[in-house]
């Protein structure tokens, strides 16, 4: 362990709103009363092992929106992504300094359970992961055992066929859901896995790269369902995909670490602008793909 690395999670100090996050917390107000959560990161910095992956990263990921973090391989998105529900201390060698506040309050605070912080904060991985010997029925419903969530037998079919109808996949397989979740083709599979995070309720969805292994058809589908799911569920999304990001985000950040350090964030703001007139040149040069 390098000394400046903490050895348990620490409290960062508060970070400044800038005007640009400032806005996006007045916009959320609305949003947050009708059970939509914002989640803001405050100065996370995160180790695995000796190895310093991101540098005191803040970024507000306001309710209500789609939050798109882009960036080459390497500087750190997925990494932020697991500190953002607690996934990253899985990791035995891993550790963080930082905050992460879902309206306020701080999912490692010692005080909150981390089987709380994973139902609030659901994700849903680059690879498909469905139990395969395990029907669609039984799939969607499998977090609500794991979380603790005690749903009747009754009410378990309007939850099944709930979370599949806002996944986009209830139409295909309305007749079959007694079938194996493994039967399913890739795109279908993954818009299950979306399903079974959605049937606990969770107030933030994290994506990690959604879409990558998936066709053209496929992904174009995932696509609509986040832009349909944007109006009940916070989600923020890794992708390497600008024009998907385009497509689907209301802002992005955009993460680099140069020449060995740590990842960062260059800069965030609305994905327009982002895109269109960012104030960074190494932003630019990215989502024009002159590299990463």
């Amino acid at each position: 362990m390098i000394e400046s690395q903490p050895t348990s999670l620490e409290t960062a100090d508060t970070v400044e709103l800038t005007e640009f996050d400032t806005a996006l917390l007045a916009a959320g107000d609305p949003g947050i009363v009708s059970g939509l959560a914002s989640l803001q990161a405050q100065n996370i910095s995160a180790w695995f092992g000796d190895h310093k992956v991101l540098d005191r990263v803040s970024l507000l990921m306001p309710a209500g929106k789609v939050t798109a973090l882009i960036g080459p391989s390497g500087c750190g998105k997925s990494t932020f992504l697991r500190t953002l529900n607690r996934m990253h201390e899985l990791v035995p060698s891993a550790s963080l300094a930082g905050e992460v506040l879902l309206d306020g309050h701080d999912i490692y605070d010692a005080s909150r359970r981390i089987t709380q912080a994973r139902r609030e904060i659901g994700m849903v991985f680059q690879k498909p992961n469905p139990f395969p010997a395990m029907s669609i029925f039984d799939n969607v419903v499998a977090g609500l055992a794991l979380t603790g969530l005690k749903v009747s037998k009754s009410d378990k079919a309007d939850l099944v066929e709930e979370s599949l109808l806002k996944a986009g996949l209830w139409t295909e397989v309305k007749d079959r859901l007694r079938q194996a979740g493994g039967g399913l083709s890739g795109g279908q599979q993954q818009r299950l896995c979306i399903a079974r995070s959605l049937a606990v309720k969770p107030r933030i969805l994290l994506m990690d790269e959604p879409c990558s292994a998936l066709d053209p058809t496929s992904t174009r589908r995932i696509e609509q369902t986040i832009t349909e799911l944007s109006t009940d569920v916070t989600i923020v999304i890794v992708t390497h995909n600008m024009q998907q990001a385009q497509r689907v985000s209301d802002q992005c950040a955009f993460f680099l670490a140069e020449a060995g350090t740590p990842g960062q964030i260059v800069e965030h703001g609305p994905t327009d602008v982002m895109f269109d007139s960012p104030q960074d040149s190494r932003t630019l040069d990215y989502v024009n793909g002159r590299f990463g």
